[in-house]
């Protein structure tokens, strides 16, 4: 059955653009639903850091537990980085999508990113198949979750990125994938051109630093969403360093001075 967090996630994709802030726990999940956003995706790298991991170490177990934990933390849409989906072949990778689907999430997002350095992205007809096999699972699963295809040229070195990235979107959308994304695009004329290539289904633009670009100018090229990726975590953790390099460098508590004071949040999480 599909459920009315698929449904509104769907909807958001049909027109405009729309922003999908990337919280790493539950706690930052409820602080972005309140600022108004209307849905939310994981991020892989930003949970494996606070499990003092790598990003790609977190197990599939331990990786559909979180999902879940953060698809009912809020009333929003919750899209899953599900990586490269945790298996090789598609049979596999549609076994573990149907895994992904039932946590409750509206979206999921399947990666062509082999994680080995002499081979870096999955062979293209593969790559095809395994979005193919994520359709397919999702389609059976009667759930209505949203196929986000990535691939992942720019972030392994492809390169020729540009053109392998664009080859790649149009078959995955082809092969079922409801958004396309392709992590890494910096070059305003780069993201226009993918935006074309797969219309009019929607793309997904990684912003991860300041590169000049407001989400209006990004809607006024078409993109559809816009996510952050690591980026909030990693500010997070910039402060956090900071703060404790000062005190075990300098014995100086300075790193504290501008923090967010202790009521404010402790009054945020209270039950009302």
């Amino acid at each position: 059955m599909v459920s009315a967090k698929c449904e509104a996630f769907r909807e958001l994709h049909a027109s405009g653009c729309f922003v999908i802030p990337n919280p790493w726990d539950v706690g930052t999940a409820k602080y972005l639903e309140q600022l108004g956003f209307k849905a939310l995706a994981t991020t892989s790298a930003g949970f494996a850091f606070a499990c003092g991991l790598a990003d790609g170490a977190v197990g599939k177990t331990e990786m559909l537990a979180h999902l879940s934990d953060m698809a009912t933390a809020t009333d929003l849409p919750v899209n899953a980085d599900f990586g490269s989906a945790f298996a090789d072949e598609p049979e596999q990778v549609a076994r573990n999508v149907k895994e992904c689907a039932a946590t409750g999430v509206a979206g999921l997002s399947v990666e062509d990113a082999t994680g080995e350095a002499a081979s870096p992205l999955y062979e293209f007809s593969l790559a095809v198949d395994r979005i193919k096999a994520a359709r397919t699972a999702i389609d059976e699963s009667g759930t209505g979750v949203l196929l986000t295809a990535r691939a992942e040229c720019y972030l392994v070195g492809h390169p020729e990125a540009y053109s392998e990235s664009i080859r790649r979107l149009r078959a995955y959308a082809d092969a079922g994938a409801d958004v396309l994304y392709a992590p890494g695009v910096t070059k305003r004329e780069e993201m226009q051109a993918m935006v074309s290539a797969v219309a009019p289904k929607p793309v997904n633009i990684l912003m991860s630093s300041d590169i000049g670009l407001r989400v209006a100018d990004l809607a006024e090229m078409g993109v559809r969403r816009v996510s952050v990726g690591s980026s909030l975590a990693r500010t997070a953790w910039t402060g956090f360093i900071k703060a404790a390099r000062e005190i075990a460098e300098k014995g100086s508590f300075g790193g504290f001075n501008g923090a967010t004071a202790y009521a404010e949040l402790n009054g945020f999480f209270k039950p009302v």
